[in-house]
């Protein structure tokens, strides 16, 4: 049966994932569950993609509405969490998963501390009481790892100045430059979701790396999941830009000692090591300011918050106001000690 429900063995309501405890919960009646001593369903059925269009609250017997990309839900009658596991079998099976450490209540109570942070945002948006709605979320990634080969030419010099007499020198050497590097990189996250803001998913990261576990359907429940929209080699190129800046970094590192290095071949053959398919924590608050819905996103182990706030205007003039005025001060206060006059 694609339609995966963990059912309380006490009572038999619906058990949910708990961040604080990292096990399997009952909301009824306190029941815990050790998630890796819970036989995954996923291991001993084998669905084919498309193989099941419809898919049946096993709880009610709802129709689940979803869209093509969700494999975990809740149903929307009776609130049971389901997993979709056609969705997540073959090559649509996740490697790892990093867990939620995070709450919704915990979640909750970041964001509005986040709030009340903003320097430049208008006052009643600090106060954080128009939360819409907060989703807890398993969004896809490729975790890329990279090897990169590296040959680069370049035109170094070095200056050298002192004083012989009444003379003083300044000598300039030219030299090649040339640089052999091996360069890896583990663990580059790419979101793999059509849906999700690319923006803000980069700038959640890092996640804890050190926090993957093997997949187990039973981390999904109680939670949103999606499936990946683009495979791994449909977003590579993506990764290789994504390191190119680390590696200009360290090629440009790499010839300290000079004045100045001008490089003038590069060649840079980046090959695939591996391409792991993750699922990572991902709280996405909506929240209603001035009749318009902004979007935030919240890293579920590390508690990051990324977004863009409203600014106030009134705010802005008064902090730009600040500046001059301090600016001005200034001035005037070095131009009395130089013995002028400022107006």
């Amino acid at each position: 049966m694609p339609v995966i429900e963990y059912k309380c063995p006490n009572c038999g309501s619906s058990m949910v994932f708990d961040s604080e405890s990292g096990m399997l919960h009952c909301p009824s009646c306190g029941r815990d569950d050790n998630i890796e001593e819970i036989p995954d369903p996923l291991t001993r059925n084998v669905f084919t993609e498309n193989e099941v269009n419809e898919y049946h609250c096993t709880s009610c017997g709802a129709v689940l509405m979803t869209e093509a990309e969700t494999a975990a839900t809740v149903c929307s009658f009776c609130g049971s969490s389901v997993v979709l596991g056609d969705r997540l079998t073959g090559e649509l099976a996740p490697a790892k998963i990093i867990p939620f450490s995070i709450s919704k209540e915990e979640a909750i109570q970041a964001f509005r501390k986040w709030c009340r942070n903003g320097l430049l945002t208008p006052s009643d948006f600090m106060t954080a009481d128009r939360i819409k709605g907060i989703t807890g979320i398993y969004v896809p990634f490729w975790l890329y790892g990279l090897h990169n080969h590296i040959e680069v030419r370049g035109l170094g010099t070095k200056v050298r100045s002192y004083t012989r007499g009444d003379y003083h020198y300044t000598e300039t050497m030219h030299y090649e430059v040339y640089r052999k590097i091996r360069l890896n990189y583990e663990n580059v996250p790419i979101d793999a979701a059509e849906k999700m803001n690319d923006e803000l998913m980069d700038k959640l990261e890092p996640f804890p790396y050190g926090q993957l576990k093997s997949f187990k359907s039973p981390y999904l429940a109680g939670f949103i999941a999606e499936k990946y929209s683009y495979d791994e080699s449909e977003l590579l190129p993506r990764a290789k830009e994504k390191i190119r800046q680390y590696i200009d970094s360290y090629i440009q590192s790499s010839a300290s000692g000079y004045a100045t290095v001008s490089f003038t071949d590069k060649q840079i053959d980046t090959t695939l090591a591996r391409a792991d398919y993750v699922l990572l924590p991902v709280w996405m608050v909506q929240y209603d300011y001035n009749k318009a819905e902004h979007t935030f996103a919240m890293n579920g182990q590390t508690g990051k918050v990324v977004g863009k706030p409203p600014i106030s205007k009134g705010k802005v003039s008064a902090w730009f106001a600040g500046v001059s005025g301090i600016s001005f001060l200034s001035l005037k206060l070095i131009s009395w000690m130089m013995g002028g006059g400022f107006w």
